[in-house]
């Protein structure tokens, strides 16, 4: 056994300076590397991921379904993958702006985070926080409180069979709305491409799962629900009637609904999908969906519409 003296204790072979330099660099090594991983995702690696998450989203519906639509899936299915292509088409010309912001603030110092001096992943949280509260929340509250741009967002409300393919379902001026505002926050934030690509790949999993049908215990919504959007919040999104259509309008993080009072948890099971001042057999017509924003013979364009039956005094907000 050999004995150490106190001194060897009062004075350790590595000084504390140094241990700290070393797991700050090996910190920012390890952010480095994952940050590196998101910036070199290739088209078909993209693809791959929006596939696996849709693929795990349909084997929940199918094994523990929320409801039994007697729809038909791969027709419903095939209908919004139409707007899917369209989304990734403009997602494909806009992509060089954001590479453009990204480069553009780094060279000129420009954004928040040029202002101050953070660890990478704290500025990777705020990053992702910003970007879900501006280019998300905020732009889903002026979807459905501007006239004009609820003329488009209603395509969206329109499905009347909500499911994980739901998500997808966008006019394009809807998700170039969104596309500008997340544009607007990253030019704010100073920050690199690589942050927004993590962000998109998130929401594409949030997108998918918040949409798809399927049940689950409900400790979930009481727990992981304090800070995230979990499915059975946002069905109350997608009800036909007012108030609950102009509900619950985050994506990832839950905690924007709380701040600004615009949450409802309630039983899942009321929700009755579709919008009522669209006709349901027009659903499935993406045509149709298309030019409705153009067609006046809807009989209101704006969420302020008849307030509708739902008894809401029940719910939790």
């Amino acid at each position: 056994m050999v004995i150490r003296s106190l001194d060897s204790f009062q004075k350790p072979p590595y000084p504390i300076q140094e241990i700290t330099i070393s797991y700050l660099f090996l910190e920012a090594a390890t952010m480095d590397t994952f940050l590196a991983f998101f910036d070199g995702l290739e088209l078909w690696q993209k693809g791959l991921w929006l596939t696996a998450v849709l693929f795990l989203c349909w084997a929940l519906e199918f094994a523990i379904p929320l409801r039994n639509f007697t729809y038909r899936k791969w027709r419903h299915a095939g209908t919004n993958f139409v707007y899917l292509g369209m989304s990734s088409a403009i997602n494909v010309l806009l992509h060089p702006a954001i590479v453009f912001i990204a480069l553009w603030t780094s060279e000129a110092q420009f954004g928040l985070l040029h202002m101050i001096e953070w660890p990478v992943w704290a500025e990777l949280l705020v990053t992702f926080a910003l970007l879900d509260l501006m280019a998300q929340y905020v732009a889903h509250y002026c979807l459905h409180n501007i006239p004009l741009l609820f003329r488009f967002h209603r395509v969206h409300h329109s499905d009347t069979a909500v499911d994980a393919t739901t998500a997808t379902r966008h006019h394009p001026v809807d998700y170039v709305v969104r596309e500008v505002l997340s544009g607007v926050t990253l030019l704010a934030c100073g920050a690199p491409a690589s942050y927004y690509i993590f962000y998109r790949m998130a929401t594409l999993l949030f997108g998918y799962t918040s949409h798809a049908n399927f049940v689950y215990p409900m400790w979930v919504d009481r727990t992981i629900g304090l800070v995230l959007i979990t499915p059975n919040m946002h069905k109350f999104h997608h009800h036909d009637e007012l108030p609950w259509t102009d509900t619950n309008y985050g994506n990832i993080f839950s905690f924007w609904d709380r701040l600004f009072g615009t949450l409802v948890v309630d039983d899942p099971r009321k929700v009755n999908f579709g919008l009522d001042i669209m006709d349901p057999i027009h659903a499935d017509n993406v045509l149709y969906q298309l030019k409705s924003p153009f067609d006046q013979s809807i009989k209101s364009a704006t969420p302020v519409r008849s307030r509708g039956r739902v008894d809401t005094s029940s719910a939790t907000t």
